[in-house]
């Protein structure tokens, strides 16, 4: 017989055992036998707000630290081939869906089309555009190096027809006179003057830097002047030394734009007609480029 004692008994270890298997998982998890993917993500608490993508234009661009750079071109649609220089600001290639304006440099006889580089246009440039002191332009420098040959005297064509739509086709300008300036030193000036005169619609600034007069041009200016519409007369700068030969036909240009009643700024410095000259003045041409875009 089971005694009352041996029933409670029994009873409560029959408790103790269903309580047990109540409780206890079906499945045991083991983070050895599945182990979690890398690509596998956990889910996120509801107060998690996610961190915002940094936009393009708030990441510093290391390129505002460091200069341009001068790429040697050459078109070989003309004839002879018209080669050509041309200054890439800082951050050209970073800021791909910028426009700059352009600046025509033109070197002086019996020099070529590093003539500017050499005497500090492009570290002037550059100077300019890292401090901040300027908006960031290109320079191109055409080559001119066959002005005593019979090639010489269709330099002008050749930039006009050939070289502008090549630059403007290829890297990335802004396309219009109001972003277009030419300048020269010597015959470069010669150049500028006749140029920018008479192709007004392509040039809103010309420089002419000890102006050397191309042959008959002086009779002309007049007749190019006049034929430029009032809105689209170009702004001007003329400088030259005193003791230049080129300066008796530098001073009676600069009275026909007197006399024309053309605005535009005269400047004669002490010196000649050489590098040390034009090399002591550069940052002052450049400057004074610049501040055309600057300051419209």
């Amino acid at each position: 017989m089971i005694t009352r004692q041996a029933t409670k008994l029994i009873t409560t270890l029959l408790v103790l055992l269903m309580g047990f298997n109540a409780c206890s998982p079906l499945h045991q998890f083991s983070p050895a036998a599945t182990p979690l993917s890398p690509t596998a993500s956990l889910p996120l608490p509801l107060t998690f707000t996610p961190s915002p993508v940094p936009s393009s234009t708030n990441i510093p661009l290391a390129c505002l630290k460091n200069p341009g750079r001068v790429e040697a071109g050459s078109l070989n649609a003309t004839k002879p081939a018209q080669e050509f220089f041309i200054y890439l600001p800082p951050c050209y290639d970073e800021k791909s869906d910028q426009r700059y304006p352009v600046l025509y440099l033109l070197h002086g006889q019996t020099y070529t089309a590093d003539q500017w580089i050499r005497l500090g246009a492009v570290s002037t440039v550059d100077n300019l555009i890292l401090s901040g002191a300027s908006i960031p332009f290109m320079i191109v420098l055409p080559d001119d190096r066959y002005w005593n040959l019979p090639p010489g005297p269709g330099f002008g064509q050749r930039l006009v027809d050939e070289l502008i739509p090549y630059i403007d086709t290829n890297y990335r300008t802004l396309p219009d006179r109001n972003h277009r300036a030419i300048g020269g030193m010597s015959r470069g000036a010669g150049w500028a003057l006749r140029l920018g005169l008479t192709h007004w619609d392509l040039f809103g600034t010309v420089g002419l830097h000890s102006l050397a007069v191309l042959q008959k041009d002086a009779s002309e200016v007049k007749d190019w002047l006049a034929a430029i519409p009032p809105s689209s007369r170009p702004s001007v700068f003329m400088d030259i030394g005193d003791n230049d030969q080129e300066l008796e036909m530098a001073q009676y240009v600069e009275s026909q734009f007197n006399d024309f009643g053309l605005s535009h700024e005269w400047h004669l410095y002490s010196g000649a007609h050489t590098e040390q000259y034009w090399g002591a003045h550069v940052e002052e041409y450049i400057q004074w480029y610049a501040d055309e875009w600057n300051n419209p």
